[in-house]
């Protein structure tokens, strides 16, 4: 067990408890969060709220997509001696190699925003490294085994030997929490990025989307503001159809001509900043603008594309297509707070093919992000100590739990071995 950056984050443990802890992590390209729990039991609904020790908050965690990226405290010294012979002696540096440094100064700053959280929920909690019995990490960025194995001996020079590490992508988090635990059914997430992920009962998973802007997550929040912005200098230079979205983005920027608008993108074309438009998008459509409503009832469709892809590749709808499974619906995208409402389009959109799909709006968010982290942590662990209980939700259960955030008051012996 070791500092993995250079400071004093860990310093506190001196003065830490023993107490038996879990930490969840919900990273994503937006911001980072860590919570601190006990270690409960999983026999009994979970409690809502969940008992929470503490809770850090830190920046964007996915490798992919971190910016502000500073040369301070790298783990690589010799990239940064190099980084600042190249700035100073060089007018133009190498394409390819600056390519390469910005990906891994990128994985070294995710990683420093990742230890700092947890280090920062443990302190606020009283806790140490030593008293975590699981650490489960779900982050957005996480697309392949090399990037789990890579994360995971990262995580286990941190922890002690005894800590159970879990890496996942973060859409195992938010199914976790829409479903309280049971990996089964699938999730839809739609925030600054997207990706539909699903679980079947003995295991398998799968998911579509989620491969960044540059592959094309269209109906993400980056993906719709992405297309407004191009609308608009469409429309500016003549290829497009005039459109509300020009003076709504200008006025929101505070930019007098779409000229401008080039600038501001590429001075910082950092995904969530890009994303944060989406809401000038949707007045635009609620206003009568055709080019902001065609945007938007084509993100629905890629939407419930990507739920349709999953749901065909795990046959979770049966071979009559008539099978219940629960469609946890997360992130900004699809919150229901708008007269266009897009989170209602994709249900609609899905229901017409699978009108056994029952959608699930997690509850236990209430606690904060970071509790599908931790959730799944309890899963993991449990799994560990006995033979894994399978829980089929049905529409009933998932109307029980929209409603009370519970599900099994008093239907404990739905739960059946596997």
């Amino acid at each position: 067990m070791k500092r993995y950056r250079n400071g004093e984050i860990w310093d506190f443990e001196a003065m830490a408890t023993g107490r038996e802890v879990i930490l969840g992590l919900d990273g994503g390209t937006t911001s980072t969060v860590c919570i601190c729990m006990p270690v409960i039991s999983m026999s009994q609904p979970l409690p809502d709220p969940l008992p929470l020790l503490a809770r850090a908050v830190a920046g964007c965690s996915n490798h992919n997509s971190v910016g502000g990226i500073t040369l301070h405290n790298s783990q690589y010294p010799f990239l940064q001696f190099f980084i600042s012979l190249f700035l100073n002696c060089f007018m133009y540096i190498d394409l390819s190699m600056t390519l390469l440094t910005r990906l891994l100064l990128r994985e070294d700053a995710a990683r420093e925003t990742l230890e700092q959280v947890m280090a920062d929920a443990l302190s606020k909690s009283g806790s140490s490294r030593s008293a975590v019995r699981a650490v489960c990490l779900a982050v957005s960025g996480v697309n392949h085994p090399t990037d789990q194995q890579r994360t995971l001996n990262w995580l286990r020079d941190i922890f002690p030997r005894h800590v159970r590490l879990y890496v996942h992508n973060d859409a195992v988090a938010a199914l976790a929490c829409g479903t309280m635990g049971k990996l089964h059914g699938c999730v839809l997430i739609a925030g600054t990025g997207t990706i539909a992920y699903g679980f079947t009962e003995d295991g398998r998973d799968a998911r579509a989307a989620g491969a960044g802007p540059i592959l094309g997550d269209w109906g993400s929040g980056y993906g719709i503001a992405a297309q407004a912005l191009t609308a608009v200098i469409r429309a500016y230079d003549g290829r497009g159809p005039h459109t509300m979205l020009t003076s709504n983005i200008l006025r929101t920027l505070d930019l007098s001509s779409p000229d401008e608008l080039i600038g501001w993108t590429y001075a910082d074309p950092s995904w969530a900043r890009i994303a944060a438009l989406v809401p000038e998008v949707v007045s635009c459509a609620e206003a009568g603008d055709e080019v902001a409503n065609r945007i938007l009832r084509d993100s629905v469709q890629e939407l419930a594309l990507s739920v349709k892809a999953v749901v065909q590749r795990l046959g979770l709808c049966g071979e009559d297509g008539t099978d219940s499974f629960p469609l946890v619906m997360v992130g900004g995208v699809l919150e229901a707070n708008r007269r266009w409402d897009i989170g209602k389009e994709v249900i609609k959109y899905i229901s017409k093919e699978y009108s056994g799909a029952f959608p699930i709006r997690p509850k236990l968010l209430s606690s904060g992000a970071g509790c599908g982290g931790s959730i799944a942590g309890l899963e993991f662990v449990h799994e560990r100590i006995k033979e894994r209980s399978i829980y089929k939700m049905t529409s009933a259960d998932a109307e029980e739990f929209n409603c009370t955030g519970q599900i099994g008051r008093k239907k404990s012996s739905l739960r059946q071995k596997s």
